[in-house]
């Protein structure tokens, strides 16, 4: 019979640290509404006039996707199915490559502030109002999922109320966008991006020292896990999970759709202050999904300092 991991609650520290996550995504928001108060035009708003660099683009384009899905869901993957998320190294290069030099350079040239203008131009309005109508009900039903997770989370740690921790999410999240337009997403992003990288290095760093070291966390999970840890599977039967085949080759038409024509994307990228500039974001935001796909997969040594028998208990409490 297996025992259910005991989950400890938030101490006074943790919802310190909490709050003053909320506070500072709403600082931003009203900082940039306060010093862009005079600039109140659309473009300012929605492309943050075109004059952003690369770096807080490239950061807001990964914290954009890597979203709480990547980062509770990713580990139990794994830990469930085997490593074979690693093969999305290579569907992100061959997206982000893509994208940076054939689709987003033409909305870029365009001189458009939303890709269903493209579409009008390019073929009817018809289309863009069917397009756009696709884009709202896609993203409603993926923001919600995306909300929904952490809250979850935070549901489990701390005992605050679930949809009371949708709602608070998703003021905060509403009060920040309305007040400081792109440029508060964008920043506001980059900071949500290093907390995001911070979370899972303190993960890795706090699992390998409770472990003895990397050689024990490794010999560890080849313990535990066996031929989860191999990724080498090329087989092309298309009722097996994951595969070479399936993620990188699967995952990259999957995620070209994100990175080549979505409005998220496509929104932040001309926000950029010139094309080179724009390419350079996409670009290094494949290092941040590089970065954040890794840690993902590889908070695997987490889940060591328990039993197989626990973890697999506690994910399919889930």
């Amino acid at each position: 019979m297996f025992e259910k991991p005991y989950i400890s609650n938030f101490s006074v520290w943790d919802y310190v640290v909490f709050g003053a996550l909320l506070v500072v995504s709403a600082s931003i928001g009203v900082f940039f509404a306060i010093k862009e108060r005079r600039k109140k035009t659309s473009n300012e708003f929605l492309v943050g006039g075109r004059q952003m660099t690369c770096g807080p683009v490239a950061l807001s384009l990964t914290a954009s996707f890597m979203s709480a899905i990547t980062v509770l869901g990713a580990p139990s993957e794994v830990v469930r199915y085997g490593a074979h998320y690693l093969w999305f190294l290579i569907a992100y290069t061959f997206v982000i490559t893509i994208s940076a030099e054939l689709f987003v350079p033409v909305f870029y040239r365009s001189g458009i502030t939303s890709t269903y203008e493209y579409l009008e131009f390019r073929f009817s309005r018809a289309v863009r109002y069917f397009a756009t109508i696709m884009y709202i009900l896609q993203t409603i039903l993926y923001t919600g999922v995306v909300v929904y997770a952490p809250a979850l989370a935070l549901n489990q740690v701390t005992g605050f109320d679930l949809w009371g921790s949708v709602f608070a999410t998703g003021i905060v999240c509403t009060f920040y966008c309305t007040l400081g337009g792109l440029k508060a997403v964008v920043w506001t992003d980059a900071f949500q991006m290093v907390v995001m990288v911070v979370g899972f290095l303190s993960v890795l760093v706090e699992g390998t020292i409770q472990n003895g070291g990397p050689s024990e966390v490794w010999k560890t999970a080849m313990n535990a896990y066996g031929t989860r840890l191999d990724i080498v599977d090329f087989s092309v039967d298309p009722l097996r999970r994951h595969t070479f085949w399936t993620i990188a080759v699967g995952g990259t038409f999957t995620w070209l759709g994100i990175y080549g024509v979505n409005q998220s994307t496509i929104q932040r990228c001309i926000s950029c202050k010139s094309e080179k500039n724009m390419q350079n974001s996409l670009y290094l935001n494949l290092v941040g999904l590089w970065v954040i796909l890794v840690c993902a997969v590889f908070s695997l040594a987490w889940s060591c300092m328990h039993t197989t028998k626990v973890v697999i208990l506690g994910l399919q409490d889930l």
